[in-house]
């Protein structure tokens, strides 16, 4: 079945769907890099419930079907166009479907949410690094342009990325004469990026770069929206205490949070737990398309329950400005939780 939409009984209470039905259908965002997207939405109250998703698996061959509660075509509810956006961006290499898990559960809460496809970073379309650098901030800006409103950004490494130079974070200038990097002419234009003033706050999740030199302390400075960042303390791939601990730190003039899972790695939180057909070889894979998915050590739903909790919370915070989910925010406090999570840190900085 390839469920997206479950969540284990002990999820903490914001991690649960919402009052919403929840729509969703396919657009192509025209632009000069067509942007093909998945957009969810709350829907009429008599939407069913149910809707499938055909997608790639990791090796960008294997056909597989997710399944999921929103209902394809259902009619937006009234009001639905004023409610606040919420653009998702996947890893290198990843696909729109790979943090579904969220987009439902945002939409059943009062968001529209869309996710892209990043040509040159799919599964099946994996171009050189050089274009992901170069492209995704841009992508990003697009589709929260083409859809309007007040916007959050969630990404996921390549994403988390991404989503950081869109909230003005600026690359450092050593990056531009790095292994893989764009053209320089071209790619100096992330030095100093323009903020959108409808961007309030980013969600970085796994964010690749700091510890690769992409950003200094002073790029990291110019971060302009709140961030709520989520990382796993033994990330082998963005790294933790040279990577995403820097980033926590150094982005001074923002508020800011770190959630950090505790012996999880690069996996944690943000994709969907691993489709039945991961757990087999493929031929076009030299390692098993299980470990795309899964953390060695935490369970997935178990990651995806507590990141959905905290990201409606300062979702909720900082694009409806529901003043009481500060609550949730509060390092030591954990409300909405049956018990103290083992194994979860959450730490909070004021500019």
């Amino acid at each position: 079945m390839n469920r997206i939409d479950q969540f284990r009984p002990d999820a903490p209470a914001l991690a649960r769907p919402g009052a919403h039905p929840v729509g969703v259908r396919t657009e192509l965002v025209p632009g000069p890099r067509d942007l093909l997207v998945e957009y969810w939405y709350p829907a009429e109250a008599d939407t069913p419930p149910g809707c499938t998703y055909a997608t790639l698996l990791r090796d960008g061959h294997r056909a597989i079907t997710l399944t999921g509660r929103a209902c394809r075509g259902a009619h937006p509810v009234a009001g639905a166009a004023a409610m606040p956006l919420v653009v998702i961006s996947h890893g290198w290499p990843g696909n729109r479907y790979l943090m579904a898990h969220f987009a439902e559960h945002l939409a059943s809460h009062g968001y529209r949410v869309t996710a892209i496809d990043h040509p040159g970073s799919t599964y099946e379309d994996r171009q050189a690094f050089a274009e992901t650098l170069l492209h995704r901030p841009d992508d990003i800006r697009a589709v929260a342009r083409h859809f309007g409103g007040d916007h959050a950004v969630i990404g996921y490494s390549m994403g988390g990325y991404g989503a950081l130079v869109a909230g003005g974070a600026g690359v450092a200038e050593a990056a531009l004469a790095m292994d893989g990097a764009p053209e320089p002419a071209l790619f100096a234009r992330h030095r100093a990026p323009a903020v959108d003033p409808a961007l309030k706050a980013i969600v970085p999740i796994g964010p690749w770069g700091r510890a690769h030199g992409l950003w200094d302390a002073a790029g990291m400075a110019g971060l302009a929206v709140p961030m709520l960042l989520m990382a796993g303390e033994a990330d082998e791939i963005s790294g933790y205490t040279d990577g995403m601990r820097r980033i926590f730190d150094e982005a001074q003039g923002v508020p800011r949070w770190l959630l950090t899972f505790e012996r999880a790695g690069h996996n944690a939180a943000a994709p969907i737990s691993a489709p039945a057909e991961a757990w087999e070889p493929s031929p076009h894979l030299d390692f098993l398309p299980f470990g795309h998915y899964a953390d060695p050590v935490w369970d997935s739903l178990r990651m995806n329950d507590i990141a959905r909790h905290f990201a409606r919370a300062f979702l909720d915070l900082h694009l409806k400005g529901d003043a009481a989910a500060a609550a949730h925010l509060v390092p030591g406090n954990w409300p909405g939780f049956p018990a103290p999570p083992p194994g979860l840190r959450l730490e909070a900085q004021s500019p």
